[in-house]
């Protein structure tokens, strides 16, 4: 179901409790989120309905016209049945496991007001066995892998999870999971109900500030999501100082890491500009030593079928004109679903190991080890 948004939400914390003035900031731009959110959107009303038929009472016909609906939807595609049935499987095991029957309730209305100035939000999955509340969200992005660890959204629900079930259940342990299946994404984070209660009571005067659009205009990758990332001045001045470091003419092997840290920001903010500046003189407006013109193109047919019959009834073979690829497995699984085309073809299906990467130390992902980068290098590795 789509989610009515605070001021400031759940899914906005990270940047409003490092940057506390950007929530009122940010109000003064449209949302740009496109698309990418709508499927969002429409991959989580597919595993509301699934959870709902797992876990409470739905007649059948109910379930199938829900989902002929949600079927028909232009940004509807095949892959996102399996993957939201990754996402539901996920909660099954995790209920499974319980000696007794838990507490399930689906995307539940959360406050947490008693932390955030009018703060509430929408919990996937909620789940309460014995004297431990979990949280689960989906995550249907594949950008950018979202870890629980830490994670300022779910701590939040949680706390409002407590506030709301708090007289009838004693809650003394809260687990955090994240379920992001196009990235093969599981992550738990957990921590006391009491741990929990004193993060709140951190992050409560922040929220304050950020309620009154008060405090320090901070800079951080918090800024990915901001929508007044490319005209605001405190992400522009981080950016600037890039480079300036020790005046010798070699850099050092510190300042390099460095420079690449913030070189990944220096990207998206120039990506952030650029698109603002297209924006602008889209327009009308004026952009002083930039403009718009026309960019390559490449021909294109404008009747292929017409053209083709043309071309075949001059006498060239059919053969000669069509090629024939096979479809690669993102393809495949668009076709199949993720899950029926595993059953049908997985034993064909293998993960080499990917060429070595340059990432950020903070990198959930394993390092190469070194005997395997001697073996693909041919020599050893410094």
């Amino acid at each position: 179901m789509p989610e009515e948004h605070a001021f400031l939400s759940a899914s906005g914390a990270h940047r409003w409790i490092n940057c506390t003035p950007s929530a009122a900031l940010e109000k003064q731009f449209p949302d740009t989120a496109g698309s990418y959110a709508a499927e969002g959107t429409l991959a989580h009303s597919l595993a509301e309905l699934k959870l709902r038929k797992q876990f409470e009472v739905m007649k059948l016909s109910a379930y199938k016209q829900r989902l002929a609906e949600i079927q028909s939807d232009e940004l509807y595609q095949r892959e996102m049945d399996g993957y939201t049935d990754a996402y539901v499987d996920y909660i099954r095991s995790l209920c499974m496991a319980f000696a007794g029957t838990p507490y399930v309730v689906v995307e539940k209305r959360l406050d947490f007001s008693q932390i955030v100035p009018g703060g509430f939000g929408t919990g996937d999955c909620v789940i309460l066995y014995d004297d431990t509340l979990h949280i689960v969200d989906l995550k249907y992005g594949k950008g950018v892998a979202v870890s629980a660890e830490n994670n300022p959204q779910l701590r939040l629900y949680a706390l409002g999870a407590v506030q709301e079930y708090s007289l009838l259940y004693t809650i003394r342990q809260v687990q955090m999971h994240i379920v992001q299946p196009r990235l093969d994404n599981i992550s738990t984070d957990s921590l006391t109900a009491d741990e929990l209660q004193q993060w709140g009571e951190r992050v409560k005067p922040l929220a304050e500030q950020a309620a009154k659009g008060t405090g320090e205009f901070r800079a951080g990758d918090w800024c990915r999501f901001c929508r007044a990332k490319a005209q605001c001045r405190a992400r522009a001045v981080q950016m600037l100082e890039i480079g300036k470091r020790q005046t010798d003419p070699l850099l050092s092997d510190a300042e390099i890491g460095s420079i690449l840290t913030a070189a990944q920001s220096l990207q998206s903010w120039v990506k952030s500009l650029e698109e603002y500046a297209e924006r602008q003189l889209i327009a009308g407006k004026e952009i002083p030593g930039w403009k718009l013109v026309e960019g390559r193109s490449n021909r294109t047919l404008t009747d292929t079928d017409a053209a083709f019959q043309v071309l075949e009834q001059s006498g060239y073979d059919a053969a000669l004109l069509y090629e024939r690829k096979p479809l690669n497995l993102t393809a495949l699984e668009k076709l199949c679903g993720k899950k029926h085309l595993t059953e049908l073809i997985g034993g064909y299906i293998v993960k080499p190991p990917g060429k070595p990467t340059v990432v950020p130390a903070a990198d959930k992902r394993r390092p190469y080890a070194k005997k395997k980068l001697e073996e693909m290098f041919g020599g050893k590795s410094s």
